[in-house]
């Protein structure tokens, strides 16, 4: 069993996805897309992921504001949700993304990876963190 994870944004989508044991989160790959609202060609490309990995559920950042409420993206992300989950036919968990892209930017910054270059892979990065953040608490609800 493995679980994939996503880090959605308007631009780009990151992809993460578990070891079979469910103890650690890898990333895979960053989805770009030219237009927030052309998702077609995104569904597809997580579709084939879900295939290739034979993930049995997905793990959705949702982007809750500091204070705990919602805004406009956390409505766009249960679009994307709904949407994901009529496409492959799995089960799509949304998970609180607060601070992710923060760590992912600082682990980079830590890594010695440039500024310049932080960008092309902070939203894999995150995608990471969101899934561990996940696959922690299932293995804290086992125990």
């Amino acid at each position: 069993m493995r679980i994939l994870g996503l880090d959605y944004g308007t631009k780009t989508v990151g992809v993460a996805v578990s070891d079979e044991l469910l103890i650690t989160a890898q990333g895979v790959e960053i989805i770009r897309r030219k237009s927030p609202s052309k998702l077609r060609q995104t569904l597809a490309r997580i579709e084939e992921l879900v295939e290739e990995y034979g993930a049995d559920r997905i793990v959705l950042g949702y982007p809750k504001n500091m204070n705990n409420t919602e805004g406009v993206r956390c409505e766009e992300t249960k679009e994307f949700q709904e949407m994901l989950e009529r496409r492959t036919g799995k089960e799509v968990i949304l998970w609180d993304e607060r601070l992710t892209t923060v760590a992912a930017d600082k682990a980079m910054m830590e890594s010695g990876i440039r500024r310049e270059n932080r960008k092309e892979f902070v939203d894999e990065i995150a995608a990471i963190f969101i899934l561990q953040g996940y696959l922690d608490y299932l293995s804290n609800q086992s125990k």
